[in-house]
């Protein structure tokens, strides 16, 4: 017989929302795109303070996102952007005050806050409905935003108050597929992580790392769909309208 399944965790990129749907917002009101963005604050704080090349910043802050990327890959850790802008900084050979560089990392992880990337169709009929049979968490890496942000994003979506539990990867110190971030989640909702079902669009990091710990795990395909060939999920699920039956039939 199957473990009964009293809980469900959600990655959140791709899978709750649509991974920089925010964009085609960001041009229609006449704005950089974010990773353009980025690097024009980034600029324009040190300019302020000392005159300096924008060359030389998008140098820097591509430097520090290659080291992002590989502690991220390689470690399953995501740094918080203010370190990431302290890595710039420390490839220019710059500093800045504790105010200016408190005040960048804070505009760097609005901008998915202040013009947010949309949610995927259903997905707050499908958490209405299966927040009343299941604890649901979002078991997500946080890589420009941070958690608490991401909160305010799902709030104003009215999709936060579904959810029982949060782990976002800079506050559990470690990203997906690291298993910290499923015990944190099995925590937050009193579970045991046999009697979970995550859900999530990427193979390696959010179907091998949960059935690594005895999860099941089901593959969102309706916005992304490149591991669908390959992956070993327990179910593919390509829209939400679909999900409560995925989830019951895991069970039977």
């Amino acid at each position: 017989m199957s473990t009964p399944i009293k809980a469900v965790s959600f990655d959140l990129w791709d899978t709750l929302v649509e991974d920089d749907s925010d964009e085609p917002k960001r041009k229609a009101k006449g704005l950089r795109s974010k990773f353009e963005e980025r690097r024009h604050l980034l600029w324009d704080t040190l300019n302020r303070i000392d005159p300096i090349a924008p060359e030389l910043v998008n140098a820097a802050f591509d430097a520090a996102d290659a080291a992002f990327n590989k502690a991220w890959k390689d470690h399953a850790i995501t740094w918080k952007i203010a370190d990431r802008v302290a890595r710039a900084l420390m490839e220019l050979g710059r500093s800045l005050p504790g105010e200016d560089l408190a005040r960048l990392a804070d505009d760097l992880g609005r901008m998915e806050v202040d013009i947010p990337p949309d949610p995927i169709d259903g997905v707050s009929e499908a958490l209405e409905e299966l927040s009343a049979r299941y604890k649901l968490c979002i078991v997500s890496d946080a890589i420009v935003t941070p958690g608490e942000g991401l909160r305010q994003m799902l709030d104003g979506h009215g999709l936060k108050k579904y959810f029982d539990g949060f782990a976002f990867s800079d506050e559990v110190d470690h990203s997906k597929p690291h298993a910290d971030m499923f015990n944190s989640a099995a925590r937050q909702l009193g579970v045991d992580l046999r009697e979970m079902v995550h859900i999530g669009d990427r193979d390696h990091n959010d179907i091998k790392g949960p059935q690594g710990l005895g999860m099941k795990a089901v593959l969102f395909t309706a916005t992304r769909d490149d591991d669908k060939d390959s992956t070993t999920a327990d179910a593919i699920c390509e829209r939400y309208a679909d999900l409560p039956g995925i989830l019951e039939g895991l069970t039977r």
